[in-house]
């Protein structure tokens, strides 16, 4: 059985929806390519992310990135100058498209900055309230539950995992694997697994993101956007296993196409099948997984913690 690249759209804004969303479809179907699309179904407050510039590493990861060139200025207004406009209410013409392409959807959040912010120190009744707002947006889109989750950032708590059971979710992706700074498995053994206490499967991103490797120094070399994918394909190509590739409709959607399209093409030729989450659920649901606490961490080019598969445990 070929290894399998699991491909995780998370869709964090208004643009990324209209604009990113539909960019991606299209490649994807010229590569006959499986994904999972994770929608921010509420709200685009991205502008309320200006709040984090106290974070260590936040204004290295901005001049890296170029958030103003990718997510554009109208964008970082929102829920400051702009109001935020309601991302399932006025894009659903293309989150719905993506399923009739034939990809699988899911919940990514209901307001993304204001989850990623505030979920770690919240309570039951805060996260459960907006994890019902995108539940019951996501059924009023496609007429039934979604069948899976990601979180925004990589940010949960235990009642947000709690919910994850109750709602019937066999398998979801909050979280991420450990990396070197190089970008590869801190622990090649890492990958699906539960979390202690709860019956989901959670299947880490295994492959760090763009926006974490762009402008970075690795190895004596900075990495940019005419070298990342050649990087990440080494990446790929020196662990031949099933990764979770997480990408954003904001990036690869759009401006950084072309490099996704490198790497879709370069998967291929190392002989991944492009994959979603439901294709990586069938593939292991019968497997006997290991089991480890929630762990928060850091991982290499992206600023504050997020939630990790810690192995040592």
């Amino acid at each position: 059985m070929r290894p399998l690249l699991v491909l995780k759209i998370d869709v964090d804004t208004y643009r990324g929806t209209r604009e990113g969303v539909p960019n991606l479809v299209r490649m994807l179907g010229r590569h006959d390519a499986g994904a999972t699309f994770l929608f921010s179904l509420g709200p685009d407050h991205t502008g309320w992310a200006l709040r984090r510039a106290l974070r260590p590493g936040f204004f290295q990861k901005v001049s890296r990135t170029s958030v103003v060139e990718h997510y554009g200025f109208k964008t970082l207004m929102y829920g400051t100058l702009l109001p935020g406009p309601d991302i399932g209410a006025k894009a659903a013409a293309e989150i719905v498209a993506a399923r009739r392409a034939g990809f699988e959807c899911g919940i990514h959040t209901w307001d993304h900055v204001l989850w990623q912010d505030n979920v770690g120190k919240r309570d039951h009744a805060w996260t459960a309230r907006l994890m019902e707002q995108a539940e019951q947006r996501f059924s009023e889109l496609f007429g039934e539950a979604a069948p899976t989750h990601g979180a925004a950032g990589w940010q949960m708590n235990a009642h947000a995992f709690a919910r994850h059971d109750a709602a019937g979710y066999r398998y979801a992706s909050d979280g991420r694997a450990q990396l070197t700074d190089q970008g590869a498995l801190l622990d090649r053994n890492a990958g699906p697994y539960r979390l202690q206490g709860y019956q989901h499967i959670q299947m880490p991103t295994t492959l760090p993101t763009l926006d974490e490797l762009l402008g970075r120094e690795v190895d004596g070399k900075t990495i940019d956007t005419g070298n990342i994918a050649e990087h990440l394909l080494q990446l790929t190509s020196a662990e031949k296993r099933d990764h979770v590739y997480t990408l954003h409709a904001e990036l690869e959607g759009q401006k950084l196409a072309p490099i996704f399209e490198q790497l879709l093409t370069g998967w291929k030729a190392q002989g991944y099948q492009l994959a979603s989450m439901a294709d990586y659920y069938e593939k292991i649901r019968d497997v006997a997984l290991p089991e480890f606490p929630i762990r928060w961490g850091e991982v290499p080019g992206r600023s504050g913690e997020l939630i990790v598969l810690d192995t040592s445990l």
